[in-house]
């Protein structure tokens, strides 16, 4: 029972690291390439894992392997556009100036239904109005409106907006951030008064605070939890 859970431990820190070196990119969106390795290390780390008979090393060396050609992929692929091309394939037009191309929607298995359900996704009803639809390399459907058809913006309509600056948060499930606090240039005296004026005796009872550049507070007291 020990060498099965010392062997989980270190397939899961393997794959911890694996797909925290990839990076962030890969989390969340993947490419084919990065779809194949990550199919391909879930199934290789399952094996070490159902027999204990097989070495730890047949599990992660292959691991290690698809790692290294997924880096030298994603390297060359940076450098080289006619292999990143090959490899991940060119985002695909299927909507443009609100007509569909049925071409190239038959040529990437996409469906009306499948069309319109991301469409919707996106708050675009009319295809009339849609100036380009296109599909990218890892799935996603970006959908482009006339500019027309585009909600006001505060600079169309030359409105002055004040520039409240990033929240920040100060509390968090009872708990002060204290780095967040320096951050925002505040200090424990002034988060005092300030939980003082909304009756909190302490931080224990927030839920949630968080002070943007404009200093505009957003506080929420912790609820009571109903037992279940």
């Amino acid at each position: 029972m020990a060498i099965v859970f010392i062997r989980t431990i270190i397939v899961y820190t393997a794959l911890l690291l694996t797909m925290r070196l990839l990076g962030k990119r890969q989390l969340g969106e993947m490419e084919l390439s990065e779809f194949v390795v990550a199919a391909l290390i879930a199934d290789l780390a399952a094996h070490p894992l159902q027999d204990i008979g097989i070495p730890m090393m047949n599990g992660l060396i292959p691991i290690l392997t698809l790692f290294c050609c997924e880096v030298l992929i994603a390297g060359l692929s940076m450098k080289h556009i006619r292999l990143r091309a090959l490899l991940f394939g060119k985002p695909s037009i299927l909507i443009s100036h609100g007509k569909i191309d049925q071409r190239e929607l038959w040529k990437n298995r996409f469906t009306l239904d499948e069309l319109m359900q991301e469409m919707r996704s996106q708050g675009a009803m009319d295809i009339s109005k849609v100036e380009y639809a296109i599909l990218e390399t890892d799935g996603r459907l970006n959908v482009i409106l006339y500019p027309s058809e585009m909600p006001a913006t505060a600079s169309l309509l030359k409105l002055p907006v004040p520039d409240e600056g990033y929240p920040i948060i100060l509390i968090s499930d009872g708990r002060i951030m204290e780095e967040n606090l320096k951050r925002s240039g505040k200090n424990q005296t002034w988060l005092d008064s300030q939980l003082k004026k909304r009756k909190m005796k302490s931080a224990e009872e927030v839920f949630l605070m968080m002070v943007n550049g404009a200093g505009q507070i957003y506080f929420a007291e912790k609820e009571a939890r109903r037992e279940t």
